[in-house]
């Protein structure tokens, strides 16, 4: 069972700091900060498409996170009841 937790858990975390990574990035309300870092990197294209590519990827990463937590938490709930 600690070999199925542990990669588990470690990439919970990962997925966890993606996350807030993604909410910082979508702080700014308007395009304009969003449209500006669009710009002048070109990294992630037109403000449109950088707003499309957060909205997938923070939609990803919840769903990941949320499968990671309910597979932890079946794995620790048949430990419980392993050792009751």
């Amino acid at each position: 069972m600690y070999a199925v937790k542990f990669p588990l858990t470690i990439l919970g975390v990962i997925v966890s700091i993606f996350l807030i990574l993604i909410i910082i990035l979508r702080i700014p309300k308007e395009n304009v900060g969003l449209a500006s870092f669009a710009n002048k990197s070109n990294l992630l294209g037109s403000p449109s498409s950088a707003e499309r590519f957060l909205n997938i990827a923070t939609m990803t990463g919840i769903f990941l996170y949320l499968a990671i937590a309910f597979q932890l938490n079946l794995l620790y709930i048949d430990d419980y009841i392993l050792f009751q």
